[in-house]
């Protein structure tokens, strides 16, 4: 177990087109035993920030410590990591028996029978022992993959680093697969660095996760954070599904008001007196919007706003709406069966302590919704549970 601190990072490769830096300045500190998720889109620099990590991939600039030893320049082999890759990477000639103890054999003085008693714990606690007899092309996805993991875990690592290694899996496996990976990370107790593109992922495995964009560091914390105190319009916008709407509007000071083109929603005087820029941008996520067709019986008729319905999706036990307001999409996450049709007028609720606020210009956050993080750690996390 050890503690990886990240100070500065560079990463940049040279092309006949130019230099592209894919890291930029990276500074992360990753506590002894944190399971810690980099998530982002594709080419956001996490899969090339984790291969530096490796020592697969030399450094341009800063440092990479473990516990403090600086592993900046040291070969793979020298920095006492496991890896596991999105391909599984298995010798298609072994059997798992021989991929699991190939690595102690080659990196390791340990006797044939201290690597046999290692083989047969880790594929024990894997629950592959009927499978060390077989090859890969007999395994199952799921089944490689736990080789995979078990001849990461023999090696008993200082750090565990994972490359989108569920990715291959399909939907029900790769949620079975998840809760496995927790529970065996949890019992093993290693700095675990774990690499996707899917916010499923981030959201219900890392302890904090680590949000990246154009190689640049966007936020870390916990999931719960980072979806509800988002520091800017991207992560916002790029944790949660439907993802978060975001309209165009003005703040109105004399008014004390919110104003689009379609609505005017009043706002405390505490939260305009944060508003010094006119230019905003106003987020809502859709599990925190509301439907009426009823405007006249509303409690709040002066938070509703008009809109119509272009498309409904009925999930079974939540319906996604889709609402044009003023050329713009807005989804509504409701519950149950609604009975919209297309083409219909109706009024969205949006409450004040829901809003989120971003800059316009720079995308910073200005206002946060009220949402409790600590109470909603569980609730959260099945809200983004895969349907097998």
């Amino acid at each position: 177990m050890s503690r990886v601190t990240i100070d500065e990072l560079t990463k940049v490769y040279d092309s006949p087109s130019g230099s592209i830096e894919a890291v930029d300045d990276l500074t992360l500190a990753i506590d002894d035993g944190e399971f810690i998720v980099f998530v982002g889109p594709s080419g956001c620099g996490k899969s090339t920030t984790l291969r530096c990590i490796a020592g697969l991939e030399t450094v341009t600039d800063g440092t990479i410590e473990f516990g403090a030893e600086d592993v900046t320049d040291q070969k793979p082999k020298e920095r006492d990591i496991a890896m596991v890759f999105q391909n599984y990477a298995l010798y298609p000639h072994m059997t798992a028996r021989k991929n699991m103890a190939f690595g102690l054999k080659m990196s390791t003085d340990l006797s044939e029978d201290e690597i046999e008693d290692r083989v047969e714990e880790t594929a024990q606690m894997m629950g592959i022992e009927e499978l060390l007899a077989d090859k890969p092309k007999a395994l199952s996805g799921g089944q490689q993959q736990r080789v995979a993991l078990g001849r990461a875990i023999v090696r008993d690592p200082a750090v565990f680093l994972m490359d989108e290694p569920l990715s291959n899996l399909d939907a029900k496996l790769r949620a079975q697969m998840r809760t496995e990976l927790q529970q065996l990370q949890h019992d093993l107790d290693v700095t675990t660095v774990y690499v996707t593109h899917d916010q499923t992922e981030a959201m219900t495995m890392g302890d904090r996760i680590v949000v990246l964009n154009d190689g640049e560091l966007q936020q870390v914390g916990t999931p719960l954070e980072c979806y509800h105190r988002p520091a800017n319009r991207f992560v916002a916008g790029f944790l949660g599904s439907p993802p978060m709407n975001f309209l165009p509007v003005e703040a109105d000071l004399d008014a004390g008001a919110l104003s689009h083109p379609r609505f005017s929603l009043s706002l405390s005087d505490s939260i305009m007196a944060d508003l010094d820029g006119t230019e905003l941008v106003m987020g809502i996520r859709p599990e925190h919007g509301s439907l009426t067709t009823t405007p006249d019986a509303h409690p709040e008729p002066e938070r509703l706003v008009e809109a119509t319905v272009t498309v409904t999706e009925p999930m079974g036990d939540v319906t996604n709406v889709y609402l044009d307001v003023g050329g713009e999409s807005v989804t509504v996450t409701a519950g149950g069966h609604l009975g919209l049709t297309d083409g219909e007028s109706v009024w969205l609720y949006v409450p004040e302590a829901k809003l989120h606020l971003f800059d316009a210009e720079t995308g910073t956050a200005i206002k946060h919704s009220d949402e409790p993080i600590e109470s909603t750690r569980v609730s959260e996390a099945s809200r983004y549970a895969e349907t097998a």
